[in-house]
């Protein structure tokens, strides 16, 4: 099986189990009025490791399962998660984030896009919803809940990813001098 063909399974499979794992365990736990949702977190999590165009297509197929087994409108959250995907995956490769809180930070802002997306596609759609400070309230609550479970769910995405992923070029080790000690610099 060659490397991306590999890749694809292993991306398959997390889809499914995120989608499987949030209907059935995560959206029946209330925490501040809120339940976590996994979607952006592993979405952004696969843009941040794997690149844009594997972000995007994560996020589809996730927001594609998702509106599927939730029977709501179809492509909604697949827009909004293919969005959030993509721009998780152009952050890795714009700006190489190699600080230890990157899926912190790169978790809550997918949660807020995710999160104001969904509404605000909704919203245009006519969606019967009533709009008010509570809804503020719950994205905000939203936030900060996926925001505590970002960095788990980083690990378990990368954990489960890290196999399949490609060598990355930039991220190559350094050589060692081999000169007695002294530095190619000095040697003149």
């Amino acid at each position: 099986m060659t490397p991306s063909a590999a890749l694809a399974v292993r991306l398959g499979i997390v889809a499914l189990l995120t989608v499987l794992v949030q209907i059935s365990a995560v959206s029946q736990v209330s925490l501040l009025g809120v339940s976590a949702d996994l979607s952006p977190l592993v979405v952004a999590s696969v843009g941040l490791l794997c690149g844009s165009v594997p972000g995007a297509v994560m996020g589809f197929f996730v927001g594609l399962f998702a509106d599927t087994a939730l029977l709501q409108t179809l492509g909604v959250s697949s827009l909004v998660l293919l969005l959030v995907g993509y721009w998780a995956g152009r952050l890795r490769e714009l700006r190489d984030p190699a600080h230890a809180l990157t899926p912190l930070a790169v978790g809550a802002a997918a949660t807020a896009a995710a999160s104001i997306g969904f509404s605000l596609v909704q919203f245009l759609l006519g969606v019967d919803a009533p709009v008010s400070l509570l809804l503020l309230r719950d994205i905000l609550v939203t936030i900060l809940v996926n925001a505590a479970l970002a960095m788990p769910v980083y690990a378990l995405v990368r954990r489960a990813l890290l196999p399949a992923l490609p060598e990355d070029p930039r991220r190559r080790r350094r050589r060692a001098y081999v000169t007695g000690g002294l530095s190619p610099i000095s040697r003149a």
